[in-house]
């Protein structure tokens, strides 16, 4: 979709590639598109999350990554390529991009009794990234948690709807209401878990009241 001279592709599961005068990916993770990327932005360590082979084929020699600390033994590799490490609740500038992190975790999702798929403690995040005064939040796994109360004036916000490691379509409707975006484009579905009918019923939901956007 295209958005104030910005182009916005959800290429599978929950990567996102964000195009201007720079170029912008988000967890890549299967990808079949190769343009090269000015920065790439990872949300945890999971391996749907945080591919090295994907990331192989889109870093060049000034790409710079940002993730989490649980991401930084993967990273190592990439000794020759700029790496800034991010916490929840945290801004950053790269070539004029504004990007803050805000808490991504899970409140009712468990691998166990008591053990979450992606704990608060772990410090995963999700991205708001501005460009040309459009605000973009890119949800990473989680859950319907309270600090998505704190965001305000999101332009599009794409968020997961897969159920069993993330929210639910009927959690994420509900996430939706509380963020209140423009426009809503739901992810995390067809690969790992879930499946187009959560995109197809998360849109129905919100039919009166936010533009939603399915784009795979």
């Amino acid at each position: 979709m295209q958005l104030n001279n910005l182009n916005i592709d959800l290429l599978k599961h929950d990567s996102v590639k964000i195009k201007n005068d720079k170029i912008i990916y988000i967890d890549p993770y299967q990808i079949e598109d190769d343009e090269k990327a000015d920065i790439i932005l990872i949300t945890h360590e999971h391996y749907d999350h945080l591919s090295i082979e994907d990331i192989n084929k889109l870093a060049k020699e000034d790409t710079t990554i940002v993730a989490t600390q649980n991401c930084l033994s993967k990273l190592t590799r990439f000794e020759n390529i700029k790496i800034k490490i991010i916490k929840p609740n945290s801004k950053l500038e790269i070539d004029s991009i504004q990007i803050e992190t805000i808490p991504a975790y899970n409140i009712n999702k468990f691998r166990a009794p008591g053990l979450p798929f992606h704990p608060k403690e772990d410090e995963n995040v999700g991205y708001i990234i501005t460009i040309n005064n459009t605000r973009i939040y890119h949800a990473g796994d989680t859950d319907n948690i309270p600090e998505l109360n704190n965001l305000t004036n999101i332009d599009i916000a794409l968020v997961p709807v897969s159920g069993t490691y993330v929210m639910t379509w009927q959690e994420a409707v509900e996430a939706i209401k509380i963020i209140k975006p423009k426009t809503a484009i739901p992810m995390h579905y067809g690969v790992v878990a879930g499946s187009k009918e959560d995109a197809e019923n998360f849109k129905k939901a919100l039919e009166n009241t936010t533009q939603v956007e399915i784009l795979i």
